[in-house]
Parts: structure tokens; sequence; C-alpha cells
């Protein structure tokens, strides 16, 4: 009969600490969600298309500016080499899936983590 109370005990303890863990992980979320509002650091998935010269970069964002014309190109410069990429998806999957679309007229074309 005494072990009874003895188990309720330990399991409203149990709840207890259950739910105390459970709101700071939720005060941890939220602490989190407005870090990333406020840094503007963010981690962004671009499709690059071709990595070399310059006149090259310009000729591939202009073939595939023909091609696929709702994408986003830009061309970027990081010494010694141009770079012709396609977009800022917020998402691998979402890059991966347009990347599907695109390798089908740029077959090398590769998806990038880069940071905004």
């Amino acid at each position: 009969m005494t072990f009874l109370p003895i188990m309720v005990f330990i399991l409203g303890i149990s709840n207890l600490y259950s739910q105390i863990e459970s709101d700071k992980i939720n005060t941890l979320i939220t602490q989190k969600r407005e870090f990333n509002k406020k840094n503007k650091n963010s981690v962004v998935y671009k499709i690059q298309l071709y990595n070399g010269n310059e006149e090259e970069a310009y000729q591939i964002k202009s073939n595939f500016n023909l091609e696929f014309p709702d994408y986003t190109t830009h061309i970027q410069y990081k010494s010694p080499e141009w770079k012709t990429q396609v977009g800022n998806f917020t998402t691998r999957l979402e890059a991966d899936k347009v990347l599907n679309i695109i390798k089908e007229k740029f077959s090398g074309a590769i998806v990038l983590e880069d940071k905004i």
C-alpha cells in the first residue's frame, strides 16, 4: 500500500521534469528564430552552371536565359574564375528539384551551398 503513493510521487516529479525540459526546448527554438531574423547570414543554395573564363560565363548565362527565362541568373567573379549561377534557393530540396530540370540542357550543373 505504501508503494502506490511513492509511485504517484515519482511519476508526478517525472512529469514535472518533462514539462520543464519541454519549456526549455520551446524557449531555445524561439530564441533561435529571433536570432535568425536579426542575423542576415543565411544559408542559400545556388545552382552553378559554369566555372571558368569571363566570356564563356556570359555566353552560358545568355544561353540559359533563352532556355529558362523564369529563373534568375547571375555572374560572379571569384579570383581567378567566373561563375554562372542560378537563383538563391532557400532549401536544398528546392534547388535539387530545379537542378533536375536544368540538367536536361546543362548537364554539368551542380548545387552549391552559400551564405548571404
